[in-house]
């Protein structure tokens, strides 16, 4: 039954990251020789010293294997939120919600790690939501980095 509620849980997330027609969502992307679990490890601290808290976390590799793929590689999503910029971005901008919460993905490509964020859209017709969005951003891609720098 818990395996039944995490995939449905992923599918539900992956579903509401669903874009509008048209829309680019640009994202940052790292791949590393790292070991896996030691990824994960990493971007875990890395959420927490930035003051985030994960909100979701989804092992959907682990629990395919657990139902019998023995051979099948690992895939995570982790979602985290940081209630004081999410009041912010949603005073900015309420349209920003479908970018939120934050999320990341990991999975194995052959011998690498890879993870992999969605970025804040930086191009708006609202200045200060793109400095924000600007800032977050690099918050975004400094976790990637320290989670993936071996």
């Amino acid at each position: 039954m818990v395996n039944i509620i995490a995939i449905c849980s992923f599918l539900m997330i992956v579903s509401g990251c669903a874009t509008q027609p048209g829309e680019f969502i640009p994202y940052y992307q790292v791949a590393t020789q790292k070991p896996y679990d030691d990824v994960l490890a990493e971007l875990e601290i890395a959420i927490s010293e930035n003051n985030f808290r994960v909100t979701g976390h989804s092992r959907v590799g682990k629990v395919i294997r657990e139902r019998g793929a023995k051979d099948f590689p690992d895939y995570d999503t982790i979602q985290f939120c940081n209630l004081t910029h999410a009041r912010t971005i949603l005073t900015l901008s309420p349209e920003a919600i479908r970018h939120m919460p934050c999320n990341v993905v990991m999975y194995r490509k052959g011998d690498k790690t890879v993870v992999r964020t969605h970025l804040l859209p930086t191009d708006t017709d609202n200045e200060e939501l793109n400095r924000f969005s600007e800032q977050m951003n690099q918050t975004l891609k400094q976790m990637i980095d320290f989670a993936a720098e071996n």
